[in-house]
């Protein structure tokens, strides 16, 4: 699948809204050690509302609690996952942005993101499984 930057890093938004429903429970200030959730996870973001790709798949890797998205897009990504696995996740592309909401357990999970794009305000679900 060809990734545009801009339509990339709206993706990438999304994905960091996901993520950032499993950090809601947490302030981005603290500091977590290694958690179950740590490792890599792939991400499927879909869209459904908004005129946004209809979905894109993502890879991020989660440390001590911290979203780092895998990609080589110019975008800002900050996402935590607490110790009960509620997620949060924001993502930030020039004026493009996305946030998003979620829970892991176990080797899955998902929730709802919402973002704006380069002329559409989008809104959707995400889907988490970890890579083994």
């Amino acid at each position: 699948m060809t990734v545009h930057p801009l339509t990339a890093s709206l993706r990438l938004k999304v994905l960091a809204t996901a993520l950032s429903t499993f950090l809601a429970a947490s302030s981005a200030s603290t500091a977590f050690a290694r958690s179950i959730y740590d490792g890599d996870w792939s991400v499927l973001i879909i869209t459904q509302s908004g005129s946004c790709d209809a979905s894109y798949r993502y890879g991020v890797t989660i440390s001590d609690g911290n979203v780092i998205y895998q990609g080589g897009a110019p975008i800002t990504m900050q996402g935590r996952v607490t110790p009960k696995g509620a997620l949060r996740v924001i993502v930030q592309s020039g004026n493009q942005w996305a946030d998003g909401f979620g829970r892991l357990k176990g080797n899955q999970g998902g929730g709802v993101w919402k973002g704006q794009g380069m002329s559409s305000t989008c809104a959707g679900v995400w889907r988490a499984e970890r890579e083994s």
